[in-house]
């Protein structure tokens, strides 16, 4: 089975890096500070104009935890729809209750409406009470894939209950390691896990090409773009095995 390599996408030129470098598919998302959130409609439409890999943006409402409102919940279904009427081929969300389990009702309703879409559940799972019990949960509700770090900071910490998920899932979904993976552990986190995908932010610091700063303004004008030669390798570094 051909490896996949998700990237994550903040801005319009990181999307066009992807697809130009030979990522598979974009996770597509605003606000890097906030862990991301979802996308504008603007930044989405765009991005399905001018890319033809796979686009899932994110359906996360603010920053913060997964626990919702009624009206935060009923943004998220409007979210969703006007991703399927842009044209994206999934999307990335996740809903927890205030005890750490899945919230299957909730969960099972975004994924109802987001079909024919697929549906990844993002890293709220990495927050809940019972890694295995919720995988079976999420399995149950319909979603295609399950992005985790394996509860810990970054994969390669988390990378045993990562392989364990793997091997319990028994193909019934798929398990995507994501957070810290890069060009040189890549191979290492596919050969100890078996994943079969893999989920990167691989972005870089840009500076602004502004030339007049005022100095009395106490705030970086940084940018997070994707590092298109990392990218790249980690392409390369998929393709050897």
């Amino acid at each position: 089975m051909k490896p996949i390599l998700e990237v994550i996408a903040f801005n319009l030129e990181s999307c066009l890096i992807a697809e130009r470098a030979g990522a598979d598919r974009i996770e597509l998302c605003d606000n890097p500070g906030e862990g991301g959130t979802t996308p504008s409609y603007g930044l989405i439409k765009m991005a399905r104009l001018n890319t033809r890999i796979h686009l899932f943006p994110i359906i996360r409402p603010r920053g913060g935890d997964f626990l919702y409102t009624h009206e935060e919940f009923e943004l998220m279904k409007v979210d969703i729809e006007i991703c399927k009427n842009l044209g994206c081929d999934g999307i990335v969300t996740g809903i927890l209750l205030e005890n750490g389990d899945i919230d299957k009702e909730r969960m099972r309703s975004l994924i109802t409406l987001s079909y024919p879409m697929g549906v990844t559940f993002h890293r709220a799972f990495d927050r809940c009470n019972d890694p295995l019990k919720a995988m079976e949960d999420i399995i149950e509700c319909g979603c295609e894939r399950i992005l985790t770090s394996g509860q810990r900071q970054n994969a390669m910490e988390g990378i045993d209950l990562i392989a364990s998920l793997i091997e319990k899932s028994a193909d019934r979904i798929i398990i995507m390691p994501g957070s810290g993976i890069r060009s040189d552990n890549i191979n290492e986190m596919r050969t100890k896990t078996r994943a079969t995908e893999f989920h990167s932010s691989a972005r870089v610091k840009i500076k602004s090409k502004m030339e007049f700063v005022r100095s009395e303004m106490n705030e970086s004008l940084e940018q997070f773009m994707l590092d298109e030669n990392e990218v790249k390798k980690m392409v390369e570094e998929l393709q050897k095995n």
